[in-house]
């Protein structure tokens, strides 16, 4: 389906026209608010010129979601009219043309709604990075997946996956950029290799995102991606607690011995509540099962060991050089029964 447009006017018209060519799609241009209610509620995005809101609060369409009045100078009674028709916001050109073209470039992304993993190490060095990374690499192989590096002190995600040297942008661009977020312009501007994406600082020394930064990219990947990875660092409190709130479900990466299962708990005792825990076990003197009892966790991975694996990663292959590794299989099992 195409996007909705409601206009008599030429110049927005040719506007509306622009963006939309810039974007990737073809709308549905319609002058007659009546004849538009033929395609109200089936079209992905309706966009209503100011000089039809008045006439199409007028005939009352049902209620729905992604309605966008585009305007100009906006006149006294625009915004009343807008609320009684339900419209999300008022859009004024052209200040608000970077949020018109990435929701027209959003609508060929259909109902996409990725799933997202979030992967935390329950101990120093338990391997996370290296967890995420493989699923990341087994999700790119079905479609687009995107790998998101928070924590500015770990590893670097890109080298893991050897696309350091590969244009695109980086944590300190976004963070710096106002607007909404496209799923697709995200997906486009990313470092990406085999199907993955990924996002993550440039060397050196890398702040955190702003929480607001975070936010935006995560809803702009889960509409752009199939899967959506994130590497979660351990040390960021509140920034940490609500990545965890809004990924699908998160694996604690955990080493079987005391002291790395001691370290788990109290990394997990924070998120108690929290129904879509589970642990990916890396093997050692204490068993799954005890582990899985001592946490109170489900056990949905055991990280197998694997030859030449830090020498695959050093080399800018990410620990799944082929299909039939242990870990990329191990990580195919745990995709394939939470998708």
């Amino acid at each position: 389906m195409h996007p909705l447009v409601l206009s008599r006017d030429p110049a927005l018209l040719d506007d509306l026209a622009r963006l939309a060519a810039g974007a990737g799609v073809e709308c549905d241009v319609r002058v007659d608010p009546v004849a538009a209610l033929a395609s109200w509620g089936s079209a992905p995005l309706v966009l209503v010129g100011e000089d039809l809101l008045g006439d199409l609060v007028a005939i009352a369409p049902p209620r729905r979601s992604g309605v966008v009045v585009v305007c100009r100078a906006p006149q006294s009674s625009t915004f009343r009219l807008a609320l009684e028709l339900g419209a999300a916001t008022v859009a004024e050109l052209p200040a608000a043309e970077h949020h018109l073209g990435a929701l027209l470039a959003d609508v060929d992304e259909g109902a996409r709604d990725g799933l997202v993993v979030g992967v935390i190490g329950g101990a120093g060095g338990a391997g996370a990075s290296t967890v995420a990374c493989a699923l990341a690499q087994v999700g790119g192989r079905a479609g687009p997946t995107l790998l998101i590096d928070t924590d500015p002190v770990g590893p670097g995600l890109d080298r893991l996956l050897g696309v350091e040297g590969v244009d695109g942008v980086r944590w300190a661009d976004l963070a710096a950029s106002s607007g909404r977020l496209g799923a697709r312009a995200l997906r486009e501007a990313v470092p990406e290799r085999d199907g993955v994406g990924v996002l993550t600082w440039l060397p050196g020394v890398a702040q955190p995102p702003p929480l607001g930064a975070l936010r935006d990219v995560l809803a702009a990947a889960r509409r752009g991606h199939e899967v959506v990875v994130l590497d979660l660092a351990r040390q960021q409190g509140e920034v940490t607690a609500e990545l965890v709130a809004r990924c699908d479900q998160v694996l604690a990466v955990t080493p079987a011995t005391i002291s790395g299962v001691s370290s788990t708990i109290r990394l997990l005792t924070p998120f108690a509540d929290t129904t879509h825990l589970r642990l990916a076990v890396r093997r050692g003197g204490v068993s799954a099962r005890d582990v899985a009892d001592a946490t109170g966790l489900p056990v949905a991975m055991e990280v197998p060991e694997q030859r030449a694996l830090t020498e695959a990663v050093d080399l800018g292959l990410g620990p799944v050089r082929h299909r039939r590794t242990p870990l990329g299989r191990a990580a195919a099992a745990f995709l394939a029964q939470v998708a």
